[in-house]
């Protein structure tokens, strides 16, 4: 294994630091939300915006174009230009992140592509992480778009979207890496992993759908209400619940049913990885692969108990930006299980 990471080192360096850059972005983009801080840059420079006002005229001239636009008009009326400036900078944060890791991820890109350093296969997956990561900034501006017309908050659909993208994004990514370091090749399923290692794959959908509700959760504000745990304000399930008609709008629009959703869900995720865990623990797996279990168990529940203090304590800032940086962290400790159950690996280590 050692020459197989020695051989890729500068390719696997490169790509874990991309990762980093992507979680921290996305930490970053949970701030910004959680401040409502996102509607605070109204343009999109793609290259000029990377410089921020330099100077008091500047500084005015930027926050007269805020005032055109609804947020201002509607909510923040009363700000002066400090109170803009703190909210401004997460924002620019937020998109400078973005930037930075399109420049960590392409000028090492062409430079590797020029060396020869990627085979064929890898080039495709490293086109395909190019493309992605293009359409991330576009879903990104396309968001913001979305609360800079009549009602000052962006699309909860649109967030989600961009949210979706980015830890497909830090999750593909990280397969990758994952690839370059494996000592062994898919030369099909041991017999005694094949049905765990669906059953990691059914997981790892089933949180992706939680991910999707923590979006909506987030974009609908639907967090604010309904502030005790297990029960929902008394009853396992409130009255507002599944009361929109037609029925089905419920499922996306409703701040109740996506908060039942979102909390139900949670709850069922960690009773899935609980049985997958006590599952692959008692099978005839790797020691790798065991790890890789014992890591998703102890990251799930972390990020439960992360879910139901962010909930009962009604949306601290500082705790429901550690629940979204715990579920990056989520994501790829369920990408490590399913590509570690899913390589035949060395069963004689197995205890």
């Amino acid at each position: 294994m050692s020459e197989v990471i020695g051989s890729n080192k500068a390719v696997v360096t490169w790509l874990l630091v991309v990762c980093l850059t992507i979680f921290a972005m996305v930490v970053v983009g949970g701030v910004t939300r959680l401040t409502h801080s996102g509607l605070s840059m109204v343009e999109w420079q793609p290259i000029m915006g990377v410089i921020p006002p330099l100077d008091q005229q500047e500084w005015q001239e930027t926050f007269e174009v805020y005032k055109q636009y609804p947020e201002y008009q509607k909510i923040n009326q009363r700000m002066d230009l400090q109170q803009f400036k703190s909210i401004f900078y997460w924002e620019y944060g937020h998109r400078l992140l973005g930037r930075l890791v399109g420049v960590i991820f392409f000028l090492p890109f062409a430079v590797f592509w020029w060396q020869k350093r990627f085979v064929a296969s890898l080039k495709r997956k490293l086109i395909i992480v190019l493309l992605l990561g293009g359409l991330q900034g576009l879903m990104g501006w396309y968001m913001v778009m979305s609360g800079l017309v009549d009602i000052p908050r962006v699309s909860h659909y649109r967030l989600a979207a961009h949210l979706s993208l980015a830890l497909l994004l830090l999750g593909y990514i990280f397969w990758i890496v994952l690839d370059l370091i494996s000592n062994d090749r898919k030369e099909g399923l041991l017999q005694t992993a094949r049905p765990i290692w669906l059953s990691a794959i059914a997981v790892l959908a089933m949180i992706s759908v939680q991910i999707i509700y923590g979006a909506f959760t987030a974009g609908l504000r639907a967090g604010i209400g309904y502030n005790t745990f297990p029960l929902m304000n008394g009853k396992w399930i409130p009255d507002a619940v599944g009361s929109m008609d037609p029925f089905w709008l419920n499922l996306f629009e409703s701040g109740a049913t996506v908060q039942f959703i979102h909390r139900y869900l949670g709850m069922l995720v960690a009773l899935l990885v609980l049985g997958l865990w006590l599952w692959g623990v008692q099978s005839n797996l790797s020691r790798l692969q065991k790890n890789a279990l014992h890591l998703l168990a102890g990251i799930t529940s972390i990020q439960f108990l992360l879910g139901v203090f962010t909930l009962v304590l009604v949306v601290p800032i500082a705790l429901a930006s550690l629940h979204q940086a715990v579920a990056c962290l989520l994501v790829m400790a369920l990408v490590y299980v399913v590509h570690s159950l899913g390589r035949r690996g060395n069963t004689s280590d197995a205890g």
